[in-house]
């Protein structure tokens, strides 16, 4: 699983975060970090926060 996320469109709302932490940071800076590689143990909550995303600037590949 890869996850990309569309830097011209995140603006860090942080519902990613919220949802999983574990994978997806807002650093000191406002940017969000974030595990481009989780393990597929993780797709449950990797999906939650990509579908979180309220201007969706985040999209997986399985």
């Amino acid at each position: 699983m890869r996850v990309t996320v569309d830097r011209d469109v995140c603006v860090a709302h942080g519902q990613c975060e919220y949802n999983d932490p574990d994978h997806f940071q807002i650093n000191d800076d406002g940017e969000l970090e974030l595990d481009e590689n989780p393990s597929d143990d993780s797709r449950e909550s990797v999906l939650r926060a990509v579908s979180a995303c309220p201007v969706r600037a985040l999209s997986v590949e399985s």
